[in-house]
């Protein structure tokens, strides 16, 4: 499998869990922290503008995705 398929692959596994949850993936649970440690080394290789172009607009409407799906502190 090559680096853009796995890349895809991870892509869409973030996309349709954040869909089915309604949640972003948690660092709290073990089993949630490969989707997010690819959340945030994504996030960072875009902020680094180190992100193939092809990518950046996929990764942009994930992260709105994840903007709109944010813990909100239950005690503010």
């Amino acid at each position: 499998m090559d680096q853009e398929t796995r890349w895809l692959t991870r892509y869409n596994e973030v996309k349709e869990f954040i869909e089915r949850e309604h949640r972003n993936p948690s660092k709290h649970r073990f089993e949630e922290h490969d989707m997010l440690n690819w959340l945030k080394a994504n996030r960072k290789h875009l902020n680094a503008g180190e992100m193939k172009e092809e990518r950046v607009e996929m990764f942009k409407r994930l992260l709105s995705l994840a903007e709109t799906n944010r813990h909100v502190n239950q005690w503010k």
